[in-house]
Order: C-alpha cells, then sequence, then structure tokens
C-alpha cells in the first residue's frame, strides 16, 4: 500500500519565528523553507565590487539605497507571503516607502542574483518569475564561472533580455541610466 506524505507547508509567521542565526540563512518559497549556503570567498569578491559601484554611483546622484545580503524582500500577503534574501538589491528614492525597519515589503527596483551551484537553477527559474510576477524592474544574474552578466528587464510577458556581457565587456543598465561598469574589474 502507498504511504500518503503530508507535505508540510510554512507561513510567513513560521519564517519570522525561526530563531536567529549567524551561520544560517533562509529563504520562503512557495511554503517552502530554503537554507541558503554559504557564499563563497569569490561569491563576496564579486558581490563587494559591484555593492561598491552602485552604491557609489546612487549615492553621488542621490538615487536612493543600495543593500546586499542578508536583508529579506518580502513579496505578497497573507499566507501567500514570500520571503527572497538577493544579494544586491537597489530601491529608487521614489519607491522608499517599501523600506521598512525590518524588512523591504514589495518589489525593490533593481534586483542582482551571484549565481552558485546551489542556487543557480533556482536563481534562473524560479527567482527569476517570482521577481517578474511581483515588478522587479531589472534583474541582473551574475555567473562567476562563465564570468557573464545577463541583465534582464520587465516586459509585458515576464523578464526580457535587454544583453549579456563578459568579462571584457562594459555593463550599461538601462534602469539606471548612465550607470557603466567595467566587468573585468567585477570578476577580479
Amino acid at each position: 500500500m502507498a504511504e500518503l506524505k503530508a507535505k508540510i507547508k510554512f507561513t510567513y509567521e513560521d519564517y519570522k519565528s525561526l530563531p536567529e542565526s549567524e551561520t544560517k540563512r533562509y529563504e520562503l518559497l512557495g511554503g517552502d523553507l530554503v537554507m541558503i549556503p554559504s557564499p563563497t570567498e569569490y561569491h563576496q569578491r564579486i558581490s563587494r565590487n559591484l555593492v561598491f559601484i552602485l552604491w557609489r554611483f546612487v549615492q553621488e546622484r542621490d538615487l536612493g539605497q543600495v543593500y546586499d545580503a542578508p536583508l529579506d524582500v518580502v513579496f505578497g500577503v497573507g499566507e501567500e507571503r514570500e520571503v527572497v534574501q538577493p544579494d544586491i538589491l537597489y530601491i529608487s528614492k521614489q519607491r522608499s516607502q517599501i523600506i521598512t525597519e525590518e524588512e523591504i515589503q514589495g518589489a525593490p527596483d533593481l534586483v542582482i542574483e551571484i549565481l552558485s551551484p546551489a542556487t543557480a537553477d533556482r536563481d534562473r527559474t524560479y527567482k527569476r518569475t517570482l521577481y517578474a510576477r511581483h515588478g522587479v524592474k531589472e534583474y541582473w544574474i551574475v555567473d562567476p564561472e562563465a564570468k557573464t552578466v545577463e541583465v534582464l528587464v520587465l516586459g509585458k510577458r515576464g523578464f526580457e533580455r535587454a544583453a549579456a556581457y563578459g568579462e571584457a565587456d562594459r555593463l550599461r543598465s538601462p534602469l539606471l541610466s548612465g550607470l557603466e561598469i567595467k566587468l573585468e574589474g567585477v570578476f577580479q
């Protein structure tokens, strides 16, 4: 006789009741509690380089705020809430009302995910759909192994590829006019 296994669906309240940890990070995706592995040193170097460039650009022009993980971004309401911790995110000054003391409540203008073997599939599929559904305007997928950045912009049917850049290229953001990033410096 076949056994039926009940799938446990976690709620936002379950997520918020988790004990804080210095070593473990989680996301709440579709009712599943997903542990995020610790990033590698190279991942952190790439993240730092991008945050520094992006933060300087945004601050010099008084455009808004730039954050890096861990910071909860909450999508949806009630039982359907999902919580992610993007590697990097930008929120324009015009949308600063979504920033609270504890979390971001709604879609950042820009989300950047740096792939790792454990998260690559989820970042390319589930999160891509999640971010588009909730209105993230621009999504960068950074591949440390291939040394590439795919820039996606929100269209009528989800994200559309604006450009793909390699290590020798200069990335240009459709959202942040004037931002130009020499990627060789990011991937060093």
